[in-house]
């Protein structure tokens, strides 16, 4: 009986927390903060996700498949957050040319280093070995509060857009990040890239990790 009440509790803290989560998208929702970005036309893709596919080909060599969206129960947000905080606690930022010598490079950070998008692999990664659909987990450019290129983790739930950011704590609603959004993958095909229709400046509303 013990463990039972025990388990409800668990079970009510984290719908609970949940719950507290989507009232605050509803709130920003109302006040002018989308949930869904509004895709444009076809993109080039980043020349390091061409570079990382050629020394990852299996994980590129990948079929068309249909859009699909993450249902955001409870226990998906759970996981979802504490993903986004394992990776961001474990690596330690680095970057791509004090790392390998090079301007830019796309690389799972297995040595425990790595920048932006090398957080954002891990993260793709991780969640795909949970058993989240690659087709709701997008990695997307976008431009920072300096205005500078950055890369983040979209995930396309049926609450909405969310970010998982190595500059950030928390997981957040796009429309929250202060970040301009410049381009993403394609549900459909990783390696079809689509350009975002958000044309704002970014803002510095995101607290910095």
């Amino acid at each position: 009986m013990k463990r039972d009440l025990t388990n409800i509790l668990r079970a009510a803290c984290a719908a609970g927390a949940l719950a507290a989560t989507l009232a605050v998208t509803s709130a920003s929702a109302a006040s002018d903060r989308a949930l869904f970005i509004s895709l444009g036309s076809s993109a080039r893709a980043p020349v390091g996700w061409t570079e990382f596919c050629a020394e990852y080909a299996p994980e590129c060599e990948t079929r068309a498949v249909d859009a699909r969206d993450v249902l955001l129960t409870a226990k998906a947000w759970k996981d979802l957050v504490r993903i986004n905080d394992l990776v961001n606690d474990k690596i330690k930022p680095v970057t791509d040319l004090e790392h390998w010598g090079v301007a830019d490079r796309w690389n799972y950070p297995d040595d425990g280093y790595g920048d932006c998008e090398d957080y954002v692999l891990l993260k793709r990664r991780m969640l795909i070995q949970a058993g989240w659909p690659r087709q709701a987990l997008l990695i997307t450019v976008v431009r920072d509060k300096q205005g500078d290129g950055h890369a983040v983790l979209t995930v396309k739930t049926d609450k909405g857009e969310f970010i998982l950011d190595n500059q950030n704590e928390q997981v957040l609603l796009w429309s929250e990040t202060g970040y301009r959004f410049v381009k993403r993958q394609s549900q459909t095909d990783p390696n079809a890239w689509i350009a975002l229709g958000d044309t704002r400046p970014a803002a510095a509303t995101a607290t910095s990790r």
